[in-house]
């Protein structure tokens, strides 16, 4: 028996909702205990009618646009299994891959949570998916570019994780909520996603106080996933011209990405690093922001 309850959150991802849906009908057809919930969060934009011809078969809902962490906890309590999967709605796995990770959490109950290796459509890996926490140095090897001089180091790309073997499974830092398999009464036991973070960082978060509490997140590249990646924020080089957002829209994407960080450190490393590096993480992080911002705004 696989037990387990698909969460996902949409927000003007209306083009790729009807392939998402039937990509978890086609699981589904040979899991028929998989429970699926879906929050339409206010787009207004026909999304929810879609949802809607599969109120059959799926849990949906229509609400307001309350932020990802919100909607997240708002579906959880919803779900009914003791897996969970929290995907993306730009993010399509296989029925052997949800299989498999059942199986594996089944015999790893050392496990709090795990991600497949995830692939991008023009078949590179997504590294968003193997990160390491964004510390004081990783963030400034990062900002500073030592990452891109160093990409094989873990020293100065710790962002990624480099030196990992990617064809085996090992422990990694954290990963994305758009594919995060993990149990439901590990969510109980840390408190369920900061409400803080609207959009962005909430999975980064959520993963260090996993670590916090003795918990262990796995990479699993056994199993692939298809990720076409950033679907709603509009600001992504692999889906900005799938769906183009309104410039708005986009401007906001960019400054809920860089107001994360900020919440990120002021909430974990103010007592965990001396005050001089975390200040020049948070500043750097707005002078960032303002960049991605100007930037956005000359793109038409």
């Amino acid at each position: 028996m696989y037990k387990l309850s698909v969460i996902a959150i949409t927000y003007k991802e209306k083009i790729y909702i009807k392939r998402f849906m039937d990509n978890l009908l086609k699981i589904k057809a040979e899991i028929p205990d998989l429970e699926i919930i879906v929050r339409e969060q206010g787009s207004k934009d026909g999304s929810f009618e879609i949802l809607s011809e599969y109120k059959d078969v799926a849990k949906v809902f229509e609400t307001s646009n309350v932020g990802l962490s919100a909607g997240f906890n708002a579906a959880l309590k919803e779900a009914t299994n003791e897996y969970v999967l929290f995907l993306g709605s730009d993010a399509y796995p296989d029925t052997e891959t949800i299989k498999g990770l059942c199986d594996y959490f089944d015999t790893h109950p050392d496990v709090s949570a795990a991600t497949t290796k995830l692939v991008l459509e023009d078949g590179s890996l997504d590294m968003d998916a193997h990160r390491g926490f964004p510390t004081p140095w990783n963030s400034l090897t990062r900002l500073s570019g030592l990452n891109k001089l160093f990409p094989k180091s873990n020293l100065f790309n710790g962002y990624f994780l480099p030196e990992s073997n990617l064809n085996e499974p090992h422990e990694i830092d954290l990963c994305v909520s758009h594919f995060m398999f993990t149990r439901k009464s590990l969510i109980n036991k840390i408190g369920g996603f900061d409400e803080d973070f609207f959009l962005y960082g909430e999975d980064v978060d959520f993963c260090y106080r996993i670590k916090q509490n003795g918990g262990k997140i796995m990479y699993l590249p056994m199993w692939t996933t298809l990720h076409l990646k950033g679907g709603s924020v509009g600001i992504r080089k692999t889906t900005r011209n799938k769906d183009k957002k309104p410039l708005a829209h986009r401007l906001r994407s960019q400054r809920l990405s860089t107001m994360a960080m900020e919440i990120f450190v002021r909430k974990h490393y103010f007592k965990k690093y001396p005050a001089a590096f975390n200040y020049l993480m948070i500043y750097a992080s707005r002078l960032l922001g303002l960049i991605r911002i100007f930037k956005e705004s000359l793109i038409k």
